[in-house]
């Protein structure tokens, strides 16, 4: 996955808003519902401004996922926190078959899957299907291989939770970038 390849990809990408315009109205009314309850508490908002390096996420996604729907929403509110250093482009995974061919998870076509890339398009992170609060949720529950529906919000401390997790991995990736000697040369810094 070269940069080029990633640049392409991302100029290709859809915003949240957009991503959310494709699915069906049922579909748009549950990714509605979470971004309506999405958010990140003071602490992470400072925690995030305090980002200096650009980091983009490409996501591949599938508009009827419930796990995408469940976690794409909570991203995009750590993204708001920030948006001159952070953005995101979803890519709809059974639309753009040859990237996600390359990011198969346990040898599945898993969404959503987030690769972190710096400012020039280089890949520094792949990520995803479900951070570790999410498996947590499924293994108690034991529901299994299914996918969620996505159709009941999941409850605060949950999303809280799973908000956590993303932004400790945008935070992982920041430092990386933060400490990359190539970046620090770049930029002076």
């Amino acid at each position: 996955m070269s940069p080029s390849l990633l640049h392409q990809k991302f100029t290709q990408g859809h915003t949240l808003e957009q991503h959310i315009a494709t699915g069906n109205a049922a579909q748009q009314e549950r990714w509605r519902n979470v971004v309506a309850k999405s958010r990140i508490a003071s602490t992470q908002a400072t925690l995030v401004q305090s980002f200096t390096r650009e980091m983009k996420l490409l996501v591949i996604s599938g508009v009827w996922c419930g796990d995408c729907i469940e976690q794409l929403p909570l991203i995009q509110t750590i993204i708001d926190a920030n948006p001159t250093k952070l953005s995101m482009r979803i890519l709809e995974r059974d639309q753009h078959k040859e990237l996600a061919d390359m990011l198969k998870i346990n040898a599945g076509d898993r969404v959503p899957v987030v690769l972190f890339l710096a400012e020039d398009f280089e890949l520094c992170a792949i990520y995803g299907d479900r951070p570790l609060s999410r498996y947590r949720r499924i293994a108690e529950k034991k529901i299994g291989a299914a996918c969620a529906l996505g159709a009941i919000v999941p409850p605060e401390d949950e999303m809280a939770a799973t908000t956590q997790d993303w932004l400790n991995e945008i935070e992982r990736v920041q430092l990386m970038l933060r400490t990359s000697a190539r970046l620090r040369e770049k930029h002076q810094d």
